[in-house]
């Protein structure tokens, strides 16, 4: 019995199961919550860049069922398991995928990406993840922005109460029946600025709207 609940054999049945009760649990915890968006005036023009922190990564999905639905987006998702779990989870939502980040499988993400963006796909990157520290801004966000002069909208949500979790990004969880208020920026540029300067206006318009 021990070796037929080896480790690969529980993760294969987590990955099965787990995605679709994650989906199903996170759209009842929406439908029992107050919404309200704050949206840019400025229609979209795929493709572009989508910032959203990792801690938030929870209830942001829905910014794109609402108002992004039209864009065809893919979420660039860490190569650990996590990330595969995460993935199976956001293919409920219709995002598709890249795998890799800052911390591994870098090279083959921004290859991948950029093949992506050259057929009109926009990207969504938490820009701390996988691995934090929370709220900083990796290299990856300004390199593929800069290589492929996109413009960046920044997504942020908040919950009138919520549980947050004693993980590195600080996990936001909503309580049911409170009240979500979703944003998202302008799109802007940081095609013209040094890496560093670029990281610091990302990070103000991620920081704007809460």
């Amino acid at each position: 019995m021990g070796k037929f609940f080896n480790r690969n054999r529980k993760r294969k049945l987590l990955l099965f199961f787990a995605p679709p009760l994650a989906y199903a649990l996170i759209r009842l915890l929406y439908l029992t919550c107050r919404k309200e968006f704050h949206m840019p005036k400025t229609p979209l023009q795929p493709p572009v860049l989508v910032a959203f922190w990792h801690g938030e990564i929870l209830m942001n999905p829905f910014i794109y069922v609402k108002y992004l639905r039209h864009i065809k987006m893919a979420l660039m998702i860490s190569e650990h398991f996590d990330g595969e779990l995460i993935a199976k989870t956001a293919r409920f939502f219709g995002f598709g995928f890249v795998r890799g980040s800052s911390s591994k499988g870098a090279i083959k993400a921004l290859k991948e990406s950029f093949r992506l963006i050259d057929k009109g796909v926009s990207l969504a990157i938490t820009p701390d993840g996988p691995r934090g520290p929370r709220h900083s801004v990796a290299d990856g966000i300004v390199v593929i922005a800069q290589k492929k002069n996109l413009p960046i909208v920044a997504c942020r949500y908040t919950a009138s109460r919520y549980w947050q979790m004693p993980s590195w990004d600080r996990f936001i969880i909503p309580k049911p029946f409170s009240k979500l208020d979703f944003y998202m920026s302008e799109p802007f540029y940081v095609t013209d600025l040094s890496r560093e300067e670029a990281k610091d206006k990302i990070k103000e318009f991620m920081n704007r709207y809460v």
